[in-house]
């Protein structure tokens, strides 16, 4: 069962709250891309369903008391996929979780780049690989959760460049599909190919977890590459009034608004 951006945010953050980050205005549709529907109608359907702008979601706040930053792609938009908004949303994640010294996430589920934006969704495979080689300068540990699917230019960009990679159970992991593996290379592929257990023991992930354990999973991966001792906090989410909440820039940080 698939897991959408705000539940996730909700079931990692310290009482379910944390700062929505403000992300950088691009383009709709530079292309003016039309198939069978314009593209510009997709978006508009896409955002009426989720209520999300695009298909990533950046929030900021604490796990287990630490400070962090992370980002969730939304499959139900547009399957995930990498366009320029995403690009730029994961881009200023990491921006800020290097303005503010602090652990990157990325909970990553998409079906690849956006063909709707052609080369400039592209373009965003280097862009944001650039950018998670600027938070590993600041030794400041980047983690990646792939969940179900995590296929095509995410797989071959930023959700394969975790310090640590973790996969939840039975997820879809891979950059083409199996079956044009196997037209490609005319062979049949082991059972379970391209499956995070496969992955695992094959050395591609490092753990797989089950999504009841990635909050101490984390926190305690967190606390462990940044040398941070455990901070007493409550273990389970205490529900709060839902308040609206953003960071325009690092430099406006104040005590987290409540989300529900």
């Amino acid at each position: 069962m698939r897991m959408g951006a705000v539940a996730r945010l909700k079931s990692i953050f310290d009482n379910e709250t944390w700062f929505d980050v403000a992300l950088p205005e691009v383009t709709a549709d530079p292309l003016k891309f039309r198939d069978e529907r314009k593209y510009a109608d997709r978006i508009k359907d896409a955002r009426a369903r989720t209520g999300l702008n695009d298909a990533i979601k950046v929030g900021y706040g604490k796990l287990e008391g630490a400070a962090v930053v992370i980002a969730v792609q939304e499959f139900d938009f547009m399957g995930g996929s990498l366009g320029m908004a995403a690009g730029e949303a994961i881009v200023r994640g990491l921006e800020l979780a290097v303005e503010k010294k602090s652990p990157f996430v990325v909970f990553a589920a998409s079906g690849g780049a956006r063909m709707q934006e052609g080369i400039l969704s592209l373009m965003q495979m280097p862009r944001t690989t650039v950018a998670v080689q600027m938070l590993r300068e600041t030794k400041q540990p980047y983690i990646v959760v792939l969940t179900n699917p995590t296929t095509g230019g995410v797989t071959a960009s930023y959700a394969m460049l975790g310090d640590v990679q973790i996969a939840e159970p039975g997820a879809l992991i891979g950059f083409a599909g199996a079956r044009v593996i196997e037209q490609t290379i005319r062979e049949k592929l082991p059972e379970g190919f391209q499956r995070a257990e496969y992955l695992k023991d094959h050395g591609m992930v490092d753990m797989v977890v089950h999504r009841h354990d990635l909050r101490p999973t984390l926190a305690r991966l967190c606390r462990l590459l940044t040398r941070s001792p455990a901070i007493e906090t409550a273990s389970k989410p205490v529900p709060q009034p839902a308040i609206s909440a953003q960071i325009a820039s690092a430099a406006d940080v104040a005590p987290p608004a409540s989300h529900a």
